[in-house]
């Protein structure tokens, strides 16, 4: 008897990307995809890749991971950086192992700079200045992240709709490559290279339609968290002497508003209401991005679940996988 058909060559190979705004249910869609077809989970949570981090990342359990393949979960220390650089290259190196054992990355996620970085590919951008850094940071202190945000809306309105008005970090880097460069931040990163450049990219973005449905999710997603036991792995990570709320780990939704609590700047109760408010901002922030990109074909969580899996698998078997 004949064998196997040989895999398709890498490039008849597609890459999936399946993002959204948080609470829209993506790592559901995954799993019954591969669960039905030869896929492989790749995340894109720049979360998700903290060891330790699991309740507060809804991170897939271990028995889950060891049904399903999962990359790019519990690769670092909360301590240690995690840059949108390594995403791309752990990512590459992630897909190119899936398609030489002849099946189907299927990245997945809300993280959108490591998306953004992945499509586009990393920009030519300047050095960090010192001394602007310091400058800015006194502004900062003297007028409060708001009024540099709102500079930055002037100088770079594209760059400061996918930044938080407090979002510090992100906010100096912008204003620091305005000022360095004379150029935007989000002109210089649809420059240079494309990573997927050569591949089949299926791409696909769940977009709720009823705003008050995703929000209303987004609070129990985040109570259930609670009663699962995230403010004491919060409680833990908190111990470590090692870790601070500077470290990007701990600037992530819902930990940096349950390490305040611990540090005694605001009371639980407040520390979960503006839990709740930074994940609905950060789905408006996705939503921002997910129109402003326009790579993805949108797709409604409520209606099209089962068909989506189905035309997803007809198109992988037409490839012969």
């Amino acid at each position: 008897m004949p064998g196997p058909a040989p895999a398709p060559h890498r490039s008849a190979l597609p890459v999936l990307i399946l993002t959204g705004p948080t609470g829209s249910g993506k790592s559901d869609w995954a799993v019954r995809l591969a669960q039905e077809a030869p896929v492989e989970i790749v995340s894109v949570d720049s979360a998700q890749v903290y060891r330790g981090m699991d309740i507060g990342t809804a991170k897939p359990s271990r028995a889950l991971r060891a049904q399903i393949a999962h990359h790019l979960i519990d690769v670092c220390d909360p301590a240690e950086p995690y840059s949108a650089g390594r995403f791309v290259q752990e990512a590459l190196a992630a897909i190119a192992a899936i398609h030489a054992r002849g099946r189907v990355p299927l990245l997945t996620g809300g993280t959108m700079l490591y998306l953004r970085t992945l499509l586009h590919g990393l920009a030519p951008l300047p050095q960090a200045s010192p001394e602007l850094r310091r400058e800015l940071d006194e502004r900062a202190a003297r007028e409060g992240w708001p009024v540099l945000h709102a500079e930055l809306a002037r100088l770079d309105a594209p760059a400061a709709a996918r930044i938080g008005p407090n979002d510090a970090q992100r906010i100096q880097r912008a204003l620091e490559v305005c000022r360095l460069t004379g150029e935007r931040l989000s002109d210089l990163q649809r420059r240079g290279e494309r990573p997927l450049a050569g591949l089949a990219v299926w791409a696909w973005a769940l977009a709720p339609p009823e705003r008050a449905l995703l929000h209303r999710r987004i609070a129990e997603r985040f109570e259930a968290m609670m009663a699962a036991g995230f403010l004491e792995e919060v409680r833990a990570l908190f111990a470590r002497p090692d870790l601070s709320a500077v470290h990007a780990s701990m600037r992530s939704v819902g930990y940096r508003q349950l390490w305040a609590h611990l540090a005694g700047q605001c009371g639980l109760g407040e520390a979960i209401e503006r839990g709740i408010a930074a994940t609905r901002q950060l789905a408006k922030r996705q939503f921002t991005w997910m129109r402003a990109e326009g790579f993805a074909e949108w797709v409604d969580p409520e209606s099209q679940a089962l068909s989506w899996n189905r035309d997803v698998r007809e198109r992988l078997g037409a490839l012969g996988l």
